[in-house]
């Protein structure tokens, strides 16, 4: 599975309906990442969906956890299984803009001035607690993600592709962070909350620690190229979706932001605003990647379904009342789900 293997196997333009051998294709390379998460991943299926679906996409995830739930070695390991560049930011207040884009430093010897790129130019960015940088590196960094460049001393630096955000945010420790705003959140393509592992998953984490299998010696090989993930990327925007289902995500997004009108008043209530046309993009780009990975050339509602969390949990915005209430917005995306038809 190398770049050079792949060279050669560019999908057709994206009219062409999806071949058995392109998918084959597309389940050995999506098998072979799957092998090697999980061979230092314990658990955390979901985590490994989401990763594969942002990679297929290009979109960026916001994972939410409590520290130590994997999500550093979760990144590091799907880098390292497709030979890819990855960097982690740990981001604390006083972090600049230039920190993570780049900046010119003066070279004295040679009386001019040297581009020094930040570490936001790598294939896989992890952005630990992104929420305890300030505001203006929030936006430098979101703005990177969106643009896919870092502009250094008046010059355009394109950022390699593939490229991929795991922003991560602490949720139980807010002091001294700087909350995202609502508008930022929503350039995410999918956010995760991550929960403990098992009494038997744990205990195999601490199994494979003793025996050594998170060694910087024993990491996964890098049994997929760049132009595999490319080659997915390709794929993915020609699988099938069929106008009922696209129909019925443009449906499921008006209900979030008529709730009024759909769902119990208790729970349309606790809603402030729906969704933006970007959760319509997310769940078209999402469900096909997601069917991809199921081996498929088409997308089916249950696709639409798996996702409804991951999508619109950052999307929704509920008010005070809610959070007073503890109401999740889980809750309120599966009311959205409930009081559509399914096609």
């Amino acid at each position: 599975m190398t770049d050079t293997a792949t060279a050669s196997q560019t999908p057709p333009p994206a009219s062409a309906p999806v071949t058995p051998a392109e998918l084959e294709r597309a389940r050995q390379i999506v098998g072979a990442v799957s092998e090697a998460f999980g061979r230092k991943v314990v658990g955390q299926t979901a985590l490994r969906d989401t990763l594969l679906v942002a990679l297929i996409t290009g979109g960026h995830v916001l994972l939410e956890s409590v520290p130590g739930l994997a999500k550093t070695t979760a990144a590091q390991t799907i880098a390292q299984s497709i030979d890819a560049s990855f960097r982690r930011i740990q981001c604390t207040p006083d972090l600049l803009p230039s920190d993570i884009t780049g900046t010119q430093i003066y070279d004295a010897q040679k009386s001019t001035f040297v581009t020094q790129l930040g570490p936001v130019h790598s294939n896989f960015v992890l952005l630990d607690e992104i929420n305890r940088s300030s505001a203006k590196t929030q936006s430098a960094m979101l703005e990177a993600m969106q643009e896919r460049q870092t502009t250094i001393g008046g010059t355009v630096y394109r950022l390699p592709s593939p490229f991929l955000v795991l922003a991560t945010q602490n949720p139980i420790e807010q002091e001294g962070t700087y909350q995202l705003p609502e508008a930022q959140l929503d350039r995410f393509l999918l956010k995760e909350i991550l929960d403990y592992p098992t009494p038997a998953e744990e205990a195999e984490i601490i199994r494979r620690i003793e025996s050594g299998v998170y060694d910087e010696a024993a990491s996964p090989s890098a049994g997929v190229g760049l132009a595999d993930v490319v080659y997915l990327q390709d794929l993915a925007k020609r699988v099938y979706v069929d106008a009922s289902i696209v129909n019925y995500i443009v449906q499921l997004i008006y209900v979030t932001r008529h709730p009024q009108q759909y769902i119990p008043a208790t729970l349309a209530d606790y809603v402030e605003f729906g969704a933006s046309p970007r959760a319509s993009i997310a769940f078209m780009q999402a469900a096909r990647a997601l069917a991809l990975l199921h081996g498929r050339d088409y997308v089916i509602p249950e696709d639409v379904k798996h996702l409804r969390h991951s999508v619109l949990r950052h999307r929704m915005i509920l008010n005070y009342e809610a959070t007073a209430d503890e109401v999740a917005p889980e809750t309120i995306i599966d009311a959205v789900f409930g009081a559509v038809q399914t096609p």
